[in-house]
């Protein structure tokens, strides 16, 4: 058995602290050694990004230059396809085998909204989930048989995630940030400082590149 590999996947439009820290502690909580960070293409739920796919891979490069935890696979960014977590999980589990342990890293809203994802009653199948605490969101799922369904696959220990290749749940003690993409958009777009909200070395690159003005 394979130690856990672990995905974090988003639009990343810019990356920021609100993504990094509360991952970073989720890998101390977890033991995880590398977290690769998947940037979607198209995603499905939401609008497309104004940063392009090489600006934001830039800036994620950017990011993680003195992060050693985190690595970039940008398979998504080459398919013209929407960018579905389960196509992408299954590429995977294909390349890595039936007994490596995956997991899936998503925030609580995402968990709050899972029914909704493409094939989500696949995902465990293929990885376990890996939730960050995200501020303002309900705790509960909306329905009894979703919450159920939570309940039923919750991992009662760190081990069980690195002992079987799928199927459970964590539900992570993770900082509470609450940093938005859009408030930085904004932030940008109205002139006013980004300090403290994403690394320096973003907010560099960001300048050079002149994105977020319009």
């Amino acid at each position: 058995m394979s130690e856990l590999f672990a995905l974090f996947g988003g639009t990343f439009d810019p990356i920021h602290y609100g993504h990094l820290r509360p991952v970073e502690a989720l890998a101390q909580q977890v033991g995880l050694k590398q977290v690769t960070l998947l940037p979607n293409n198209v995603p499905p739920h939401r609008p497309q990004p104004q940063a392009s796919a090489a600006q934001r891979v830039a800036m994620l490069q950017c990011a993680i230059a003195d992060r050693p935890l985190f690595d970039i696979d940008t398979r998504e960014l080459a398919r013209p396809t929407p960018s579905w977590t389960v196509d992408t999980l299954e590429a995977l589990r294909a390349e890595r085998g039936a007994q490596q342990p995956l997991g899936f890293i998503i925030g609580q809203d995402s968990l709050l909204t899972l029914h909704k994802w493409h094939r989500w009653q696949d995902l465990l199948t293929l990885c376990h989930l890996l939730v960050c605490q995200r501020p303002g969101y309900a705790t509960q799922l909306e329905t009894p048989a979703q919450q159920q369904w939570l309940n039923d696959h919750l991992a009662q220990n760190t081990q069980q995630l690195h002992h079987s290749p799928a199927g459970h749940i964590w539900l992570a003690d993770t900082p509470l940030l609450d940093i938005s993409a859009t408030e930085i958009r904004q932030r940008r777009h109205h002139g006013q400082s980004c300090a403290d909200l994403l690394p320096d070395a973003v907010i560099d690159y960001i300048d050079r590149a002149g994105l977020y003005r319009d």
